[in-house]
């Protein structure tokens, strides 16, 4: 008994410290100040059995999808940079704050593809990682992953063309080699007023967007409206139109072709063609030309209906023989097929 009672009084003693710990301050909770290291080394095990324990049994989809991939680039610039760093950044206003230091991510990771993602939507309680699962749904959370998978092996060059656009390499025939040049550099040089589709610079004499008669033909159609489409609110949208200009530029028509559907509806300055016939007449003309520019997408958002989806883009072509810089607007309508997205219309001013 009296063993029993002195075990009470120790838990009671170790109560009362506690609380006495707490109550007075003697836990220094500044983020400058680090952890002892018996607490750190004890909250670092705490950290890592726990995402590996919850991590068990989540299914990791194929993450080698160039266009997943690129969406994660993506979400990676745009929320991730100013802690994990990006390749050519070695420190951020943000990062030399936080503790405990967010870990690097330009350099390989000891952490599976499924910790990844459950530590990205869940986030990391008393650190700066928040659960991105709040805002992102589980594919924009995989495109991440998957990028992540490719980040330690890029170099600055690489990385800033998966975030802005498809790069020069790979295919040898990309119409452009710098996708992130100002389009205000010269205003002087920008045309003004809406542009038709870039095929139709090669048609006829002295074929500028500023030409009459093709400036009737686009006025003749109500302009192309962006209003209330978002980034990223149809991702999966977004990926295969991104697809879909990455195959243009590279010349690939077959790639271009088969992200079409059987009954696509593609309308240059109000001139609408089936899927045959832009493949067999504007289809060339658009590939010839887009290798004479340098392409900027100054923005790309899209509307999700359900199975069906709205995915916009602006762009900048810069003349690669001259200073002019042309406009171009794009709406695409995509719809699900049997589980994959479609190009079910085009429109181009």
């Amino acid at each position: 008994m009296s063993l029993l009672k002195g075990l009470l009084v120790l838990v009671m003693l170790g109560a009362l410290g506690a609380a006495a710990f707490v109550y007075f301050g003697v836990f220094n909770a500044a983020a400058d100040v680090p952890h002892w290291p018996l607490v750190h080394e004890l909250l670092e095990t705490v950290r890592q059995r726990s995402i590996a324990v919850r991590a068990r049994g989540i299914a990791v989809p194929l993450l080698d999808d160039p266009a997943l991939i690129a969406d994660g680039a993506q979400h990676y610039a745009e929320m991730c940079t100013g802690c994990h760093l990006a390749p050519g950044v070695t420190d951020s206003e943000i990062r030399p704050g936080l503790y405990p230091q967010p870990p690097d991510l330009t350099r390989p990771l000891d952490a599976s593809a499924a910790e990844m993602f459950w530590a990205i939507k869940h986030g990391i309680k008393m650190s700066a990682m928040p659960a991105w699962g709040a805002t992102h749904d589980d594919h924009a959370i995989w495109a991440i992953v998957a990028f992540l998978q490719k980040l330690p092996g890029l170099t600055p060059q690489q990385y800033q063309a998966l975030v802005h656009g498809p790069d020069k390499g790979g295919h040898g025939q990309h119409p452009h080699d710098d996708m992130t040049r100002a389009v205000g550099d010269d205003d002087a040089a920008i045309d003004a007023g809406p542009h038709p589709h870039p095929h139709q610079h090669q048609h006829g004499a002295g074929g500028e967007a500023g030409e009459p008669g093709k400036a009737a033909s686009a006025a003749a159609q109500a302009p192309i409206s962006l209003e209330g489409l978002k980034p990223r609110a149809a991702a999966e949208a977004e990926a295969v139109a991104a697809a879909f200009h990455r195959a243009l530029q590279a010349g690939d028509r077959a790639g271009a072709l088969a992200l079409l559907s059987a009954d696509v509806t593609v309308t240059e300055s109000g001139h609408p063609q089936s899927r045959s016939e832009y493949a067999s007449e504007h289809l060339g003309e658009d590939i010839a030309f887009l290798k004479s520019v340098d392409v900027e997408l100054l923005s790309l958002a899209s509307l999700p209906t359900g199975d069906a989806a709205l995915v916009g883009s602006e762009s900048a072509l810069h003349k690669k023989d001259s200073s002019k810089v042309l406009r171009s607007r794009e709406l695409l309508t995509l719809r699900r097929e049997n589980g994959t997205w479609k190009i079910v219309a085009i429109r181009w001013e």
